[in-house]
């Protein structure tokens, strides 16, 4: 709604009898889109192609009713999947019923971004995005980093879009939305996500970060995991590894890999 009103109306204004409906299509088209993508994700990571159910998970006997029940779900969506690809193509290439429906390509970057943000779908994918990456100041630390990005990112938006409109005198539309968008989403963000982001730095925090110089004067690799080391931590008995091994070490106890020392710190 925020959007609608500063991207499709005239400076913010609120009565927009031609350009109501594209917020609406809008949403639809992205459920739409998000439906075919959490199918075909269904797909990818489905292991049990079987059509049939047995009785038990050691057992070759097969439970009628379940099997029965289990096949016409999985054509139903089958079919469902099909015919909404199919009305998609319909509706964009015939342009039937679209004469409202009228975003600009700003409008469809930060509802369509924000809605990715936000959906479950979407939220799950983005964390292997991240690791695909292999950013290496995240210190394998991807999981974390996600929610708490995604989360950054939609309350910036928020944030911005709520200053414009306070600049067009909207102020209780613009404090609604500055309550619910902005300051609910950070309370969330700092008690949960963020919080536990900051726990796991917390346990690095204590070993410095290995300078290039080091690194190279090192030249090994790192005693847990046996790969080159572009980024390490030093211990106190200066040993060197991966941030992330370092971290799993120290959920197993507080004694180096290498000299079984105990970490002391000045």
């Amino acid at each position: 709604m925020v959007c609608d009103r500063i991207l499709l109306c005239s400076l913010g204004g609120r009565n927009c009898p031609q350009k109501r409906i594209t917020g609406l299509y809008s949403l639809m088209f992205y459920n739409v889109i998000t439906y075919c993508v959490s199918y075909i994700k269904e797909l990818i990571e489905k292991e049990d192609w079987s059509p049939y159910v047995n009785m038990t998970q050691h057992s070759n006997i097969k439970h009628v009713a379940m099997s029965a029940t289990k096949i016409v779900l999985e054509w139903t969506k089958a079919v469902t999947f099909i015919i909404t690809v199919t009305f998609m193509l319909l509706v964009f290439g015939l342009e039937q019923g679209l004469e409202h429906y009228q975003p600009t390509a700003l409008y469809t970057f930060i509802t369509w971004s924000y809605y990715m943000c936000t959906e479950r779908v979407f939220v799950e994918l983005f964390p292997h995005v991240l690791v695909f990456l292999r950013i290496n100041a995240f210190e394998a630390l991807e999981l974390l980093y996600a929610p708490v990005l995604l989360r950054y990112y939609t309350i910036s938006i928020s944030a911005f879009l709520i200053l414009i409109l306070l600049l067009y005198g909207q102020f209780r539309f613009a404090f609604m939305a500055a309550y619910m968008n902005v300051y609910l989403r950070a309370k969330e963000m700092i008690c949960n996500c963020l919080q536990k982001l900051r726990d796991e730095q917390a346990i690095l925090g204590r070993f410095r970060r290995a300078s290039c110089e080091e690194i190279q004067n090192c030249d090994d690799v790192c005693a847990v995991c046996l790969s080159q080391m572009n980024r390490a931590r030093v211990t106190p008995c200066q040993h060197f590894f991966h941030a992330e091994c370092l971290r799993q070490c120290l959920n197993n106890s507080h004694y180096c890999p290498i000299c079984k020392r105990e970490y002391t710190f000045c």
